[in-house]
């Protein structure tokens, strides 16, 4: 019944992928659920805090419609954490083989960060071509990643670091980009405040920004 998910399918669910930074977990289902109200449901909570492991747990549990993963997986041990508390997939800040052959053991589809020529081919090599382009602004922005069509034109890539509602529809226009990932859509002050409106409001906006006719598909 369960439609397998590849990391190129979470990618392409929405324009944007919220990376979440959650300081308690009783905040977290409300903000998944306020998230998935605004048409925003692949949700990347990092391992960044003590709390998040507990905060991946509680939205799989609490919020189905909701697809969670763990965002700062940096090594196998996080990725089997992850997985054990439901995360259903991983992103990393950068490669190693380790860290793509433990996703691969666990069947967590694994969005790696990549920020150079030889990181994509190392990661090709090991099974993903669909990328997330770390430090997106300080590696090269949306210049690095037109640079990258022609060698790479098999590559689909996620840009995350400094993304932006202002600068997001620039990066979206690019043929090789599927999504990009930010954190503008879950502001710590609005967090703070239990604002699951404004949340809201913010993830129906980015659910805007997909370009229709834009084919991220690869198909020729």
């Amino acid at each position: 019944m369960a439609v397998e998910m590849t990391a190129l399918s979470i990618m392409q669910d929405a324009p944007v992928i919220p990376v979440i930074v959650l300081q308690k977990v009783e905040h977290a289902v409300p903000m998944a659920q306020a998230l998935v109200a605004g048409g925003i449901r692949v949700l990347e909570v990092t391992l960044r805090t003590p709390q998040g492991l507990d905060c991946i747990a509680a939205i799989a549990r609490a919020v189905p419609e909701a697809i969670v993963g763990a965002g700062t997986v940096r090594n196998a041990a996080d990725a089997r954490a992850a997985h054990a508390a439901g995360a259903r997939f991983a992103v990393s800040p950068g490669y190693t083989c380790a860290l793509g052959q433990a996703c691969q053991a666990l069947e967590l589809p694994l969005l790696p960060g990549v920020a150079t020529s030889s990181e994509i081919m190392q990661a090709q090599a090991d099974g993903f071509d669909a990328l997330k382009f770390f430090p997106a602004m300080q590696a090269g922005g949306a210049a690095m990643l037109k640079a990258w069509q022609g060698p790479f034109a098999d590559v689909r890539f996620c840009p995350t670091g400094g993304i932006s509602a202002a600068n997001a529809g620039e990066f979206l226009a690019l043929a090789n980009v599927v999504c990009v990932g930010g954190s503008w859509l879950v502001p710590a002050d609005a967090l703070a405040r239990g604002d699951w409106a404004q949340i809201t409001a913010l993830a129906r906006s980015a659910a805007a920004l997909r370009e229709p006719m834009r084919d991220h598909s690869g198909a020729a």
